[in-house]
């Protein structure tokens, strides 16, 4: 039921903008970027786990993920949810700890709307200064592969 029907993507040297269109209800794909229980099954690159998934989902709640590598690197991203529209609209921020230190901090926006009884969702990912968006473009499109496997199911 929900397998990825098109993509699009546009990239700047701070931002990233990836559009999916899932076959799946839009509240559905919404409550799989709410809830725990519903990340640990999609939200990470290709090969990597999701170990720890705590979710404070609120404005001005918190989030905490563990991604590790299938060499066993940890990799910690925290963050604060901004704005939460229900279902159209997640805004949070991500820091990403690199060898132990606080990396860049980078906003996201997430948007679901209705199209064609079908939901389409937006990706804009903004960074603090001019960097190459290949790493976060393609660990995006493995996560949203996996949503779309995961939405079937859910």
């Amino acid at each position: 039921m929900a397998a990825r029907s098109s993509a699009a993507v546009e990239s700047a040297e701070r931002e990233l903008v990836i559009t999916r269109i899932f076959d799946a209800p839009r509240s559905l794909v919404f409550e799989a970027w709410t809830k725990p229980e519903h990340l640990v099954h999609w939200w990470r690159p290709n090969g990597f786990t999701l170990p720890v998934c705590e979710i404070d989902f609120r404005p001005g709640g918190t989030h905490r993920f563990c991604m590790r590598s299938p060499e066993g690197r940890d990799y910690w991203v925290r963050g604060v949810y901004r704005e939460i529209v229900e279902p159209e609209r997640i805004v949070w921020t991500a820091i990403m700890d690199e060898e132990g230190k606080p990396g860049r901090e980078t906003v996201m926006a997430i948007t679901f709307a209705d199209y064609e009884a079908k939901t389409k969702l937006t990706v804009h990912q903004t960074f603090p200064e001019p960097i190459t968006t290949r790493s976060a473009h393609q660990g995006w499109n493995e996560s949203l592969d996996r949503l779309a496997e995961y939405l079937v199911t859910a």
